[in-house]
C-alpha cells in the first residue's frame, strides 16, 4: 500500500533549481540568491520528508484498521435444507437464527433438498467454492457428511439435528431438547382442550420430531388429558397427508391439535377449518391461524451458530455437540397473542417453564 514519492520530489527540486536560475539572471537584492536557493531547497526536503513520514503512517494505520477488518470481516457460510427457506417450521427456523447474528455473512441457501444425493451435491459444490461454513440442516445428511467431510479439512461443517460429529474434527453438530418445549405446551393443550381429546400429527418417527411429540403427550397426560392420539405419517413434507390425518383426528373428537415439521400447514389449515386450536413448533406458526394458534415453541439457533463461529476463529473447526434448551435460551415459548389464553393458564405455563428449565420438572423423555 506504500506509495513511491521520488518523481513528485525531483518534480519539485527542478522548479525551484529553475527559479533560482532565473532570480540570478536578473539580478536581484544584496541576499546572495544561491544561498536563498540552497535553505529553500533544505526547507522543502525537510517538508517533502515530513509528508513522506506522515504518509507512511497513514499507511501502516490503514493496514492496521484493515487487518483488523479482516479479523472481523465477513465469512461465508451456506446452508442446504430439505424444505422451504420460509416453511414455518424447520427449514426456516435456521435461515431466521443466521439473519439474527451480528457481523457481514455471506450467505446461500439451497432448499427443498429433500433427495440425500442433491443435497450431497449442493454441500460439495459449496466446499470447493470455498465456503467457509456449511450449514447441513439434514439429521439425514449424516452420511454425505462422512464422506465429503475429510475432503475438506479446513472446511466448517454444521451439522443438526444429531448428537454426534461422526468422529470428525471440521464437524459440528446441534440438537434441540424438543420435549422441553413440548411438554409445555401439552400442558396447555390439557388445560383448553373440553374433551379431553388431543390429535398429534407426526412426520417420520426420528430426531426432535420424536422428543416433541413425546414431550408434549407427556404434558397433557400430566394434566389430564384422557385421550392423546399420535399419527406418523412417514413424510416430513407431504402436506396433503398431514391435512387428511388432522381431520381424522378431528372427526375422532379431537378438539386441539399440535404436530412437528414443514407439512403440518396441511395440518395447520384443516384445524382453522374447523375451529380447532393449534400449538406450533420449531418456528412461530401464528400467521398460519392467527386466531387460532395458542403458542409455538421457536427454535433458536443462535447462540450455538455464534458459539461455531468463535470456535473457527479461534481454530476449532469442529469436534463439538451442542444443544438448545429451555434454560439456555435455543427454546423459546411464544404465545400468540391473537388467541385469547386465559391469563391463569398463560401464568401456569410460565411457571412450568421455569420448572422444565431448572429441572425440578421432567418431561418424562
Amino acid at each position: 500500500m506504500s506509495k513511491t514519492r521520488t518523481p513528485k520530489l525531483w518534480r519539485l527540486l527542478a522548479a525551484i533549481f529553475a527559479l533560482a536560475l532565473v532570480a540570478a539572471a536578473c539580478g536581484g537584492t544584496d541576499d546572495d540568491p544561491a544561498t536563498d536557493t540552497t535553505e529553500a531547497m533544505e526547507d522543502d526536503a525537510e517538508t517533502t520528508e515530513a509528508m513522506e513520514d506522515d504518509d507512511a503512517e497513514t499507511t501502516e494505520a490503514m493496514e492496521d484498521d484493515d487487518g483488523e477488518a479482516m479479523a472481523g470481516g465477513t465469512i461465508s457460510m451456506a446452508i442446504v435444507a430439505p424444505s422451504a427457506k420460509d416453511d414455518l417450521a424447520f427449514t426456516q427456523s435456521m435461515v431466521d437464527s443466521i439473519a439474527a447474528l451480528d457481523g457481514d455473512i455471506d450467505l446461500q441457501i439451497t432448499d427443498g433438498t429433500f433427495v440425500v444425493e442433491e443435497a450431497a451435491a449442493a454441500i460439495r459444490g459449496y466446499a470447493e467454492a470455498g465456503v467457509e461454513v456449511i450449514v447441513a440442516h439434514g439429521t439425514q445428511y449424516g452420511g454425505s457428511l462422512a464422506e465429503i467431510a475429510p475432503d475438506f479439512p479446513e472446511t466448517t461443517f454444521v451439522w443438526g439435528t444429531a448428537s454426534d460429529t461422526q468422529g470428525l474434527d471440521n464437524i459440528f453438530a446441534y440438537y434441540p431438547a424438543a420435549d422441553e418445549g413440548g411438554y409445555v405446551l401439552g400442558t396447555i393443550a390439557a388445560a383448553i382442550s373440553e374433551s379431553g381429546n388431543i390429535g398429534i400429527v407426526g412426520p417420520v418417527e426420528a430426531g426432535d420430531a420424536v422428543a416433541y411429540i413425546d414431550g408434549f403427550a407427556n404434558g397433557a397426560k400430566d394434566n389430564g388429558a384422557t385421550d392423546v392420539s399420535i399419527v406418523y405419517t412417514g413424510s416430513f413434507g407431504d402436506v396433503a397427508l398431514a391435512a387428511e390425518t388432522a381431520q381424522a383426528h378431528i372427526t375422532n373428537g379431537a378438539d386441539v391439535l399440535s404436530g412437528s415439521a414443514q407439512m403440518v400447514v396441511g395440518a395447520v389449515g384443516v384445524a382453522a377449518q374447523n375451529g380447532v386450536p393449534w400449538f406450533g413448533t420449531q418456528a412461530n406458526q401464528a400467521s398460519l391461524a392467527p386466531d387460532l394458534v395458542v403458542a409455538s415453541q421457536v427454535y433458536h439457533w443462535e447462540g450455538v451458530l455464534q458459539q461455531v463461529l468463535d470456535a473457527r476463529a479461534a481454530g476449532t473447526l469442529g469436534g463439538e455437540v451442542f444443544e438448545i434448551n429451555l434454560g439456555n435460551g435455543g427454546l423459546v415459548i411464544e404465545f400468540n397473542d391473537g388467541y385469547p389464553l386465559d391469563p391463569a393458564v398463560k401464568t401456569a405455563a410460565e411457571a412450568t417453564i421455569a420448572a422444565v428449565a431448572d429441572g425440578s420438572q421432567s418431561t418424562g423423555v
